[in-house]
């Protein structure tokens, strides 16, 4: 027999271009993140600057760059992560704070009865998806069909 547990996301780790404008972005959408530690480290002599950001729960941590590299990744089509999802409260000032920043959306979402969501770019290319569910039904809340 599996028993279901609790759990949550304590973390997702990601490389940016530029730390200073991934908290810029974080702390426009969520004012209450503060840098809960920070560092650097060295991993085949090359020094990299890191952080956590967020709260005691949970958190992003950003790691700087090591090498500009264009790439050609597609997201939703090649290897990789596509966006960050969080789930929101409000998010209409979230919006409100992002667009008034000068952030731009990623994409239209079809509207939906029981969630609202909002996709978003950083100054980077990091795509973040916020949800605001307007039900606790799961069966309201996710549609698969």
């Amino acid at each position: 027999m599996v028993v279901e547990m609790k759990l949550y996301i304590e973390h997702a780790n990601i490389t940016v271009d530029n730390i200073e404008e991934a908290i810029r972005f974080l702390k426009t959408a969520f004012p209450f993140f503060r840098v809960r530690g920070k560092g650097e480290s060295e991993t085949g002599g090359i020094v990299r600057k890191w952080l956590h950001i967020g709260t005691d729960e949970t958190y992003i941590a950003l790691e700087s760059v090591s090498a500009s590299d264009t790439g050609t990744r597609k997201p939703y089509r090649d290897n990789g992560i596509n966006h960050i999802g969080f789930v929101v409260e409000d998010l209409e000032s979230i919006e409100i704070r992002l667009d008034a920043a000068g952030y731009k959306h990623s994409i239209d979402v079809e509207p939906l009865p029981f969630r609202k969501r909002s996709y978003y770019y950083d100054g980077g290319g990091i795509e973040y998806e916020f949800i605001e569910y307007l039900s606790d039904d799961p069966k309201e809340r996710n549609r698969y069909a």
